[in-house]
Parts: C-alpha cells; structure tokens; sequence
C-alpha cells in the first residue's frame, strides 16, 4: 500500500512483535515443571537434532524454544507448559493440545514427520504476532514449509469491497448524534465483550470483536468529577481487556485481561476533559483494537457553550480477512488497511448522509481510533470558528475571525470543531489525506431541502 517496501513492513512487524512482547512483561525461557532440562533448548535456537522429546513454553506472545530439529520418520513428544497471562494452545497438524490457562501443562504426540512443518497457537491473531515453533526434519527430504501468512497470501483470501455496492434497503447507519451525558455524577454502566458476524461494507462481514455487539463500541459522556463504574464481562472466546484512555489507574489492574466467563470492574473519575479512546489490550492489541475493540469517551470542558446539535465521528481502519472472517493481523503490522471507515462502516454517511438545516450552529467531535492511520477531519464548504483538540482550545471566536479547515489527530486523539453551513447543499466530509478518501472515508451533511439520490441510489 502507498508504494510501502516489504522490507519495512517485516522491520514494522518485528518492531511490532518485540513491543508486545516487552507490554506483557514476559519474556526469556521457561523449563516445564518436572521434567528434565536436558529436554528444553533457549528461547530462539534449536534444540538439538535426534531428540524425540521436548520442553515447549508458552508464553504472551512467544513460543520456546523457535525451532526444533526432529529425526524424519519419528514421533516425537511435546511437554508443553503455559506460562502466559492469556490462555494459549500448541497445534500442528490438525493435532494439539487443549487451551491451557496460565500454569496448565499437558503432552503432545505427534509425527512422524518427513518434511518441514510449523506448530502454533490457534487463537486468532497469535501465529501472526510471533507464537510459532518451525519443526525441521533432519535425515528426511525436508521441504520448506508452506505454513507462510504473508500480505500476498491474505490478499488471496480476503473479502473484497466492490466500490458500486450499495447497502441493502433494511440496512440502517449508526446514530452520529453525540448523547446528552446521563444523569447524576457516577454513571454505572456494563460492557460485554463478545464476537459478532458484523457488516463492515456493502456485502462485506467480518467475524468483529466488539464491546456491546457495535463497532465501534457505545460512546459514554460526562463531565471533570464524574465517576465512571463499568463492569466488564467476557462472554467471547478468547481473552479480553479494556483500557480507559480518560482514566488514571494500574495497567496491572483494572486493564488485566479477563477469560471467558469473567468479569471486572473498572471505575475512576475523569480528571480532564477531552476526547478519549477506549479499547481491548490484551495482547497482540493491535490485533484486538484493528478487529473492532475501540470507543470513545468525551469529558466535556466547563463551560462548554450551547450548541443546535452534537455529532461524534469515530475514524478507524479496517484490515479485511475472509469473508465471516477475522480481521488479517499481517496487515495490520504492515499497516496495509482495505478502507477507513467513520463510525464503524465505509462509506457510512455517503449511503446516510447527516440532515441539518443552514444558519444552525454544529459542534462536531472527531475521536481517531485508528489503530494506525491518521486523520485530518475536513467539512468541504465550511469552516470552522471553533477548535478543541487534546484538551485544549486552538480557536474560538473572536475579533481576529481566524478560521480552522482541518481538526488534524494522530491515532488515539480527539477533539471538537464548531461551525455553521450558509446555504442549502450537499457537504462532504472527509479526511483531507486523499489517498483514503476513495477507501471509505467519506461522508456527507445534507443542508435543507436538498435531493440525495444521487448518494443513497433512492
């Protein structure tokens, strides 16, 4: 994408991989309890050639040792031991080992083999960041093995998003009203982490990881003193987290990935106002934010002047796996995303263009979820007299009459812009990054008594 040489995208991914790894904390060589250290080799060499038995360690995001050299023809066992925060497995073959939580062990038989091979993790997400163990035959015909998950190979599998598509009649956008804060000053409310076969683009579905069943997930509000109590509850598959981009607490602690069945309770008060995102770390998170786990919080800014109507746009990309799929995680390292999407879906308010009536006064908020990309938010036909970016007024009305075009955010900021449409028309909004205005970062306000068929195809 954008002329990118594989070369720097492998230097991304293992940039990417070492981050993770260094996040979770864990990293070296772990002996399985009980059995011999003659069996365990160190992390990224391989073990010796002619063994049949070895130590295998788990861990967040690893597996060791990386390789082992097996005698063709042999069966060979695996004491495979997890170490890890998140629950991980060891299959290769279509043969492996249950999900082991942390400090669950158990043996693997396998082979015999007569050409290269891999074993991995299967949770989604995993391989891709690193939790793979090449298997060499030594004495055999060794093949290399075609176990790859490269770009090009996901490219060949992956959805597709035809461009002249239109949604189907019953399909509806997401609200881009900004709610009213709720009442009183602790706002108690319950996320549910959970996986859904989700619409992504006209046609298109992708298996998304979500916090109450949207991309992105509900947007809360409030005000500086506010406590917010959310009671997270993991009813997916796989582990899950939330980190409060607004809050100030233990990484350890309230952002501690949870399993299946379990829930958390993270609270804290908003101590600053702003824009924030929230979103899934659990490790690889750059998989589990690019896969649908993102959404803002606004705190408001005292004395935040009275407005007609608030909107909230959320910029996020979208890394296309197969079709029903999971999110491909390669080119999320490579930073090779299909489409943008506002609000969880390409396109969005071009099929769904934003009514609002000329001379009313707008305040619109921009949150960049990303989990990588940019954003420089752009009403095309307007301009904006007010801007609020990273906690802090860049403008607002005065003698000077400066005016704003452009509310420019990195992945993770967010802010508001002010302004008022003069006539009737059609309005695009977009992010002034050209390059992904044709990839789904596009959208419209329709000013008045204005025809839109030539948008929504009706």
């Amino acid at each position: 994408m954008d002329g990118r040489e594989r070369g720097e995208g492998w230097m991304i991914t293992t940039f990417m991989i070492a981050l993770m790894a260094l996040i979770v904390g864990i990293v070296g060589v772990s002996v399985a309890a009980g059995k011999s250290p003659g069996h365990s080799a160190a992390a990224g060499q391989t073990a010796a050639a002619g063994a049949t038995e070895f130590d295998v360690t788990l861990a967040d995001i690893s597996v060791s040792p990386s390789a082992i050299d097996v005698p063709a023809g042999a069966t060979i066992t695996l004491h495979v031991s997890n170490t890890g925060t998140l629950s991980h497995d060891l299959t290769v073959g279509g043969h492996g080992t249950k999900m082991l939580k942390k400090g669950e062990a158990e043996d693997l038989v396998i082979g015999p083999f007569t050409s290269d091979t891999v074993a991995n993790c299967t949770v989604p997400g995993h391989k891709e960041a690193g939790m793979s163990m090449a298997i060499h035959v030594v004495g055999g015909m060794s093949q290399p093995s075609s176990g790859g998950s490269s770009t090009e190979e996901a490219a060949d599998t992956a959805a597709t998003i035809d461009p002249a598509a239109m949604p189907a009649d019953d399909w509806q956008a997401r609200d881009p009203l900004l709610p009213d804060a709720a009442s009183g000053t602790v706002h108690e409310v319950a996320f549910d982490a959970t996986e859904e076969l989700i619409e992504v683009a006209p046609g298109v579905t992708q298996m998304m990881w979500t916090f109450n069943g949207t991309v992105p997930g509900p947007v809360l509000r409030g005000k500086i003193g506010d406590t917010f109590r959310i009671t997270l509850t993991n009813k997916g598959s796989m582990g899950h987290s939330i980190d409060f981009h607004a809050s100030r607490v233990a990484w350890s602690d309230e952002m501690r990935t949870i399993q299946p069945g379990e829930s958390l309770v993270y609270e804290f008060t908003a101590d600053f106002a702003g824009a924030f995102m929230y979103h899934c770390g659990t490790a690889p998170a750059l998989h589990h934010i690019g896969n649908g786990m993102y959404g803002a919080i606004i705190i408001d800014p005292p004395n935040l002047a009275p407005v007609d109507e608030e909107f909230i746009i959320i910029q996020s990309e979208l890394y296309l796996g197969p079709e029903g799929g999971v999110g491909d995680l390669t080119k999320m390292m490579n930073e090779d995303w299909d489409a943008l999407m506002f609000n969880g879906y390409v396109n969005q308010y071009k099929f769904a263009p934003i009514h609002v009536e000329a001379g009313r006064r707008y305040r619109l908020w921009v949150v960049d979820d990303g989990p990588s990309e940019n954003s420089a938010f752009h009403i095309v036909g307007t301009i904006f007299d007010t801007v609020f970016k990273e906690g802090a007024y860049l403008l607002t009305p005065d003698d000077t009459h400066g005016g704003s075009q452009v509310l420019d955010l990195q992945p993770a900021q967010g802010g508001f812009v002010e302004f008022t449409f003069a006539e009737d028309g059609l309005y695009p909004f977009v992010t002034h990054k050209f390059a992904n205005v044709g990839k789904g970062a596009l959208g419209f306000f329709a000013v008045g008594d204005v025809d839109t068929s030539a948008l929504t195809g009706h």
